[in-house]
């Protein structure tokens, strides 16, 4: 076993490590993350990607100087504390690049604008605020009030919801399509400004959420947006990565 660290006569080795990673769920995380690097690296050699000695070079000085390593000297001492050498840096390096060129292929904005022509009804947005309560009788009086009084909501929700957006008058603010559960989306996607919809019970009935919705935005491809897609492109194309190889943790 490699040690890692020592407390007094105690040894921390490679396995107490990985042991720990395993136990506080960071463990799968991490190898996913190691994988989806290296089949990007994988990929962009074999599309033909370079990366040169110069860009190479640029790199190590752009990390240099957010380290804060001014000489040649200050590297080695920082590398040697970490027990890295120059050529498992300069790889390190290398391999960003690639990443990074391969990305900006999967993700350019020709992409971008594609991707959202084909989806753009998923990135319809529409502002809701809500209020929680904790049984069905409360949250129809509670309709029966606003229904009289629109405009006393952000009120009601300070003084009644049981959400952790009480404080903000119940505004929960923007969300895409997918981010509420599907029958409650449909119908508040559906519905127009000004509109309340509910109360909706929770599956096992221990709360009931009532909303309003307070505006509806048509999909539009803003630096947000395109954001968002950048994000859906680079998971799909990674998805799609690796159902091509066997990749099994050890």
């Amino acid at each position: 076993m490699t040690a890692i660290v020592r407390i007094d006569d105690e040894v921390i080795g490679t396995e107490d490590f990985v042991r720990l990673l395993k136990l506080s769920g960071q463990f799968d995380s991490l190898i996913e993350q190691l994988v989806r690097d290296k089949l990007t690296v994988r990929v962009a050699k074999k599309q033909g990607i370079s990366v040169s000695p110069q860009e190479i070079q640029d790199r190590a000085d752009q990390f240099r100087r957010v380290q804060g390593l001014h000489r040649a000297a200050d590297m080695n001492q920082y590398l040697d504390a970490l027990g890295v050498s120059l050529d498992e840096f300069e790889a390190f390096i290398t391999d960003n690049l690639y990443q990074e060129k391969m990305m900006a292929q999967v993700c350019s904005d020709q992409a971008v604008e594609d991707y959202f022509k084909l989806h753009s009804p998923r990135f319809d947005s529409i502002e809701v605020s809500h209020i929680v309560l904790d049984a069905e009788n409360k949250a129809k009086e509670m309709i029966a009030v606003l229904q009289d009084d629109p405009d006393s909501f952000a009120e009601m929700a300070r003084e009644h919801s049981m959400a952790d957006t009480r404080e903000q008058g119940g505004v929960i603010g923007k969300v895409l399509r997918g981010s509420l559960k599907p029958d409650i989306e449909a119908r508040i996607f559906n519905a127009e400004p000004g509109d309340l919809l509910g109360p909706f019970p929770s599956p096992d009935r221990s709360f009931y959420e009532i909303f309003a919705v307070n505006g509806k935005h048509p999909a539009s491809l803003d630096e947000e947006t395109a954001t968002e897609v950048r994000r859906l492109l680079r998971e799909d194309w990674l998805m799609a990565r690796a159902q091509e190889h066997i990749i099994e943790a050890k």
